[in-house]
């Protein structure tokens, strides 16, 4: 797991190296003050994360994320920033953390482990029918037919079995790809649910529907633009 960090102040760069280097087990491949310099170097190697100041010159960090999104493969995108109005901003372009300096050290350790566990849940899909999970700091091998339902929250995914919830430290999007498809479907843009769990299918406004899944209280929302696809699914 290898990372870059891009930041003018080069006392900010060394703190976040120690952090780095002494609290978690991923690589810096490269330090750099200029963005436009990064971006060059980050296109030939590619790391797995960026950490990134926002108040840069030539480019701005909001403007590198931007085309870093671009890029064909996933990069998550760490801003640690003096500036806390850019948040939202932020968040609307899937930054995976925003950190405000000065930050603390619990406050950076604990993103450092959960990009750990990003890229380790990133390295183990589902093989035969099983996914591990992670639940109270805990890896749990579950099998993906126990899987009611998915649900975003914030920058996690949370996993409903009929006992149990676990946490996935990706999208829903991330997680639609890792479940099999003929058997998980995305109702809403905050719920992926499993199509065996359906048992109930109840009408509700503006041509939508509201599903019962089993071993479920929740009712889960059917959206407008995906109606059309469920309803083929279901034969209906």
């Amino acid at each position: 797991m290898n990372c870059v960090i891009i930041d003018d102040e080069y006392p900010a760069r060394e703190e976040l190296k120690y952090f780095i280097n002494n609290y978690s087990k991923i690589n810096i491949l490269g330090e750099f003050d200029d963005g436009v310099e990064a971006l060059m170097f980050i296109e030939k190697n590619m790391p797995d994360i960026i950490f990134l100041d926002i108040n840069m010159p030539k480019i701005s960090g909001i403007e590198m994320a931007r085309l870093l999104n671009n890029f064909s493969k996933r990069v998550d995108i760490v801003f640690i920033t003096a500036y806390k109005e850019h948040a939202v901003e932020a968040f609307e372009i899937q930054a995976f953390d925003y950190i405000l300096k000065p930050y603390s050290k619990e406050r950076i350790i604990n993103t450092l482990k959960r990009l750990e566990r990003d890229f380790l849940s990133e390295s183990l899909p589902y093989v035969n029918n099983k996914i591990t999970l992670w639940k109270e700091n805990k890896m749990v091998v579950i099998n993906v037919k126990d899987i009611c339902y998915c649900e975003a929250k914030e920058r996690e995914t949370i996993i409903y079995t009929k006992d149990n919830e676990y946490i996935m430290n990706q999208s829903i999007s991330h997680a639609a790809e890792k479940l099999p498809d003929n058997m998980f479907f995305r109702t809403h843009r905050s719920f992926l649910i499993n199509i065996d769990k359906v048992v109930e299918i109840n009408p509700w406004f503006n041509n939508t529907y509201m599903l019962k899944l089993e071993g479920v209280n929740k009712e889960i929302p059917v959206s407008r633009n995906n109606i059309n696809s469920f309803k083929h699914i279901m034969g209906i």
